[in-house]
C-alpha cells in the first residue's frame, strides 16, 4: 500500500463537514475495513450526497410504474429515459435540475443545466431535437427576483441558441415561497434508430478508458453535494460548485460523440455531469461488474497542480467517459482529433469490482465500485412523515366564505395580465424555437409542443407542466393533476400520452412534513400514470430547495410528458378559426374556486383544497376528446386549467382576433364558471355543419358536454355583457410580463 494511503486520515468531524452522518462514516469503514482516506471520504461524500444516491427518495420512487408497450429502457437503466415511437425509432427522453446553481449564478446554473441534459441524450446515441423547461421564481416585483429572471432566461437562451436546439416549449411560474430558492428544470428530447444506442456500461478487461472534450478544472468541485443542502446565507462560499458552461464545445462533442459511436469502437459512453469523473467511472463499473485502474494525473486539466480529489470530484462541462475496444483506440482518436477535442486514454478496464485511483505511481484511492451506487452500497433511508397542519385547515374552506363580486371584469383583466397566466413572450422571444425545422407549434400555437420526425408522418408531443400550488393544497390530488393535464394537453394536440420523465422539487426530507408532501406526490403521479399508461422512465429528485429563514418552496414534482402523434394530419390547434363556429365545453363546470389564481392572487385566499378533480373522469373526457379529433370533427380543442375557463376562451382568441358570446351555467356561481380551475375540461369550436355529429360523437362516451356559445365579433361577451375587447385583452395578456421586468 503507498504512503498516499496512509496519510493522516480523516475523521467523524471530517465526514461531517462532506455532509455525511455518523452511521454513515461508520458504514464506509465497514465496507473498505479501514479508516478511509480524504480522497476516498471525499468520493464517498459526493456518490453518497442526496443529488447522487437518492438515498431518502428510492424507496418511494420504486413503486412507480416502469413498465409499458414501448419501454425500451426503463427508469435508472440508462442516461435518459427511451420510448419506441414506431418506423424503427426511438426517442429518448429526461428532465433534470439546476435549482441550487441557479440561485447563486443564475446564468451558469441554467445554462450548465441546459448542457447537462443534453448530454444525457446524446451520451446514448440519440440526436437532440429539442428543449423544454419550467422554471420558478419569487416574487416579480423584487430586484433579486428580476436579475434571477433575466440571468436564468440568458443562460438557457445564449446555450441552448448557440448548441443549436430549439427551445420547443415550458412554463414559467411566480410565488413568493421561490423568492430566495428558484427553480430551474430544463428537458431535452433526441431521436435515435432503434438498436443503435450506447449504453452506459464498463466491461472487458483491459479495455481502455477515455476521458474526452474539454479539460478539466476546479469548477462544480463538490457541485453535488451543494446541492444536497439547503440555501443559507452562507451558500455564496459555495459559489466554486457552480460549473461554467461552453456550449461551442458541446456542439463538437455532440457531433464526435455521435460520430465515435458509429466506429464500433464504443463498448460504454457516459456523461459527467454530476460528481464527475468519480460518478462516471463507478456507475459504468458496477453496470458493467467490472472495476477499472485509472491515472488522473493523465487527464487533461486547466489548472496546475490539481490534486487528486479535485480532480475526482470536478464538475467541469463537456466532458464524457468512453470505454473502448481494445485495439480500436486510433479510431476513436481520429475521430476527436478531427473535431479539435480532448481524447486520452486515462485507465483500463479491470476485472472484480475495485476502483483505483492513481497519481502517477501513487494509490490514492481504492474502493469497490458497487459500494458508491445506487442499489448497491448506497445509504437508503424510508423517513418519518407526517401531515402539515395546513392540510387541515385549508380542507375546512368553502366557496361561501369568499363573496362573490358583482363585478366580475376586473377579475378577468386580473388574470389576463397576472404573471403566471399573461404571455411569457420576454422569456421565449430569447430563445431559438425553430432551429433544425422541427418546431411545428411555434406559429400554430397548441397545448403542447409539436416535433416533426423527420422522414415519418409522425410527430412527437412534449409538455412540460406542474401547478404546484395544487400540489401544497394536496399533494396526493395535484400531482395526479399535474400527470392528468400534462396528458390533457398532448391529447388536445392531437397525441397519445406515452411516457413521462418527472423533476421531483421539494424541501428537506428530514422534515417530516416536507417528505409527507413527497409521498403523497409519489402516489398521486403513480395513480395517473398507471390510469393514462405513461410509464415514469426516470428523472431527477431535487431535496433541500429551501433557505434558513423562508423555509421550502411549494412542493413542486414537475412533469415531461412524451406523446406520439401518428398522422401529422390529425395535429390540433387551440385557436378559433372561424367566426360562426360554435364554441362546446367537453366536461362539467364545478362550483369551485379552491387554489384557483382567481382565488389566490385576486381575493388573496392562499390556503384551500385543490381543485375539483376526478381522475376517472379525467380519463374519459380525455378519451372523447381524441375521438373528436380523430374523426375531423372539431376545428380547435384547449383544456381548461390556470385561470379557468375565461382564460381558456381568451387564449383561442388571441391568433386570428376571433371573440366569443357565450351563456353562464346557471347552476353555479359565475365567478366559478369563468374562473374556477375545476379539472377534466376541454373547450371545443366546431363548424355549424359538424355539430351534430360532434353531438353523436360525444353521446358514445360518458361525459358531460355543453353547448357555451360562439365564435363571435371582437369582444368576449358573457351573457351579453362585455367583459374586455379583444385587442385590450390582447394589450394586457402581451405586455404585463415584460413591462414588470424591463
Amino acid at each position: 500500500m503507498s504512503a498516499t494511503l496512509n496519510e493522516t486520515l480523516p475523521t467523524a468531524d471530517t465526514a461531517k463537514e462532506l455532509g455525511l452522518l455518523p452511521d454513515e462514516f461508520d458504514k464506509i469503514k465497514q465496507i473498505l475495513g479501514r479508516t478511509p482516506n480524504f480522497t476516498e471520504l471525499s468520493i464517498y461524500s459526493v456518490m453518497w450526497s442526496e443529488h447522487c444516491s437518492y438515498k431518502n427518495s428510492i424507496v418511494w420512487l420504486k413503486t412507480l410504474p416502469k413498465d409499458g408497450p414501448h419501454m425500451l429502457a426503463k427508469a435508472g437503466e440508462e442516461n435518459a429515459g427511451l420510448v419506441d415511437i414506431g418506423d424503427g425509432l426511438a426517442c429518448a427522453f429526461k428532465i433534470e435540475s439546476h435549482n441550487h446553481p441557479s440561485a447563486l449564478e443564475p446564468y451558469q446554473g441554467a445554462a450548465t443545466g441546459v448542457g447537462g441534459i443534453n448530454r444525457d441524450i446524446f451520451t446514448m446515441g440519440a440526436r437532440p431535437i429539442a428543449q423544454l423547461n419550467s422554471l420558478r421564481f419569487g416574487d416579480i416585483n423584487l430586484p433579486k427576483t428580476k436579475w434571477l429572471v433575466k440571468g436564468v432566461v440568458k443562460g438557457i437562451g445564449d446555450y441552448g441558441n448557440a448548441f443549436g436546439i430549439p427551445t420547443v416549449g415550458g412554463e414559467v411560474y411566480f410565488d413568493d415561497c421561490y423568492n430566495v430558492n428558484p427553480l430551474v428544470n430544463a428537458m431535452s428530447a433526441g431521436i435515435v434508430k432503434v438498436g443503435e444506442t450506447v449504453s452506459a456500461t464498463s466491461y472487458g478487461k483491459g479495455n481502455p478508458v477515455f476521458i474526452v472534450g474539454s479539460s478539466t478544472g476546479k469548477d462544480g468541485i463538490h457541485g453535488a453535494a451543494f446541492a444536497s443542502k439547503d440555501i443559507t446565507e452562507a451558500s455564496a462560499k459555495d459559489l466554486p460548485a457552480v460549473q461554467v458552461g461552453d456550449p461551442f464545445q458541446e456542439k463538437l462533442l455532440l457531433e464526435a460523440s455521435l460520430e465515435v459511436i458509429k466506429t464500433g469502437a464504443v463498448i460504454g459512453m457516459q456523461d459527467m455531469g454530476a460528481a464527475g469523473i468519480t460518478c462516471s467511472t463507478s456507475e459504468m463499473s458496477a453496470k458493467g461488474k467490472h472495476g477499472m485502474k485509472i491515472w488522473l494525473d493523465k487527464v487533461p486539466t486547466r489548472q496546475a497542480e490539481m490534486k487528486a480529489w479535485e480532480i475526482l470530484l470536478s464538475e467541469s462541462q463537456e466532458r464524457m467517459l468512453i470505454v473502448v475496444k481494445k485495439g480500436m483506440e486510433k479510431k476513436v482518436n481520429a475521430v476527436f482529433e478531427k473535431w479539435d477535442l480532448n481524447c486520452v486514454q486515462i485507465g483500463e478496464v479491470t476485472d472484480g469490482d475495485r476502483l483505483q485511483y492513481f497519481m502517477g505511481n501513487d494509490l490514492v484511492a481504492d474502493v469497490p465500485a458497487e459500494s458508491l451506487v445506487l442499489g448497491g452500497g448506497a445509504p437508503v433511508y424510508k423517513r418519518d412523515y407526517k401531515e402539515p397542519a395546513y392540510y387541515a385547515q385549508a380542507q375546512l374552506y368553502k366557496i361561501e366564505q369568499t363573496e362573490e363580486p358583482k363585478d366580475l371584469k376586473p377579475a378577468a383583466k386580473h388574470l389576463l395580465s397576472h404573471p403566471n397566466i399573461a404571455s411569457k413572450r420576454w422569456v421565449y422571444n430569447q430563445y431559438d424555437s425553430m432551429v433544425g425545422t422541427v418546431n411545428m407549434s411555434t406559429n400554430a400555437p397548441s397545448d403542447a409542443a409539436v416535433v416533426n420526425i423527420k422522414g415519418t408522418n409522425k410527430a412527437i408531443a412534449l409538455k412540460v407542466d406542474c401547478n404546484s400550488r395544487y400540489i401544497n393544497a394536496n399533494p396526493e390530488v395535484g400531482c395526479s393533476i399535474a400527470v392528468s393535464e400534462s396528458a390533457r394537453n398532448i391529447v388536445c394536440t392531437g397525441g397519445e400520452p406515452s411516457a413521462i420523465t418527472n423533476c421531483l422539487n421539494f424541501g428537506n426530507p428530514y422534515n417530516p412534513e416536507v417528505y409527507w408532501q413527497f409521498v403523497g406526490s409519489i402516489k398521486g403521479m403513480g395513480a395517473a400514470c398507471l390510469k393514462f399508461k405513461t410509464p415514469v422512465t426516470g428523472g431527477n429528485v431535487s431535496f433541500y430547495n429551501q433557505s434558513s429563514y423562508e423555509g421550502p418552496v411549494f412542493p413542486t414534482p414537475t412533469i415531461g410528458m412524451l406523446g406520439v402523434i401518428e398522422n401529422k394530419e390529425n395535429i390540433m390547434t387551440l385557436d378559433f378559426k372561424t367566426e360562426g363556429d360554435i364554441i362546446y365545453l367537453i366536461g362539467e363546470s364545478q362550483n369551485d374556486i379552491s387554489s384557483s389564481e382567481y382565488l389566490y392572487s385576486f381575493h388573496k385566499v392562499k390556503n384551500t383544497p385543490a381543485p375539483y378533480f376526478n381522475l376517472d373522469t379525467e380519463y374519459l373526457v380525455q378519451h372523447a376528446v381524441k375521438s373528436v379529433i380523430k374523426n375531423k370533427l372539431i376545428q380547435s380543442a384547449h383544456d381548461v386549467s390556470d385561470g379557468g375557463l375565461f382564460i381558456t376562451l381568451a387564449e383561442s382568441c388571441f391568433n386570428k382576433g376571433f371573440g366569443f358570446e357565450i351563456n353562464a351555467d346557471k347552476n353555479i356561481r359565475k365567478d366559478a364558471f369563468l374562473f374556477g380551475e375545476a379539472q377534466s375540461r376541454v373547450v371545443v369550436s366546431v363548424k355549424k355543419e359538424n355539430e351534430v355529429q360532434l353531438v353523436d360523437e360525444l353521446k358514445k362516451h360518458d361525459v358531460k358536454f355543453t353547448k357555451l356559445g360562439f365564435v363571435k365579433g371582437k369582444d368576449m361577451r358573457v351573457d351579453e355583457d362585455i367583459f374586455v375587447s379583444v385587442t385590450d385583452a390582447l394589450e394586457l395578456y402581451s405586455t404585463s410580463i415584460e413591462k414588470l421586468l424591463t
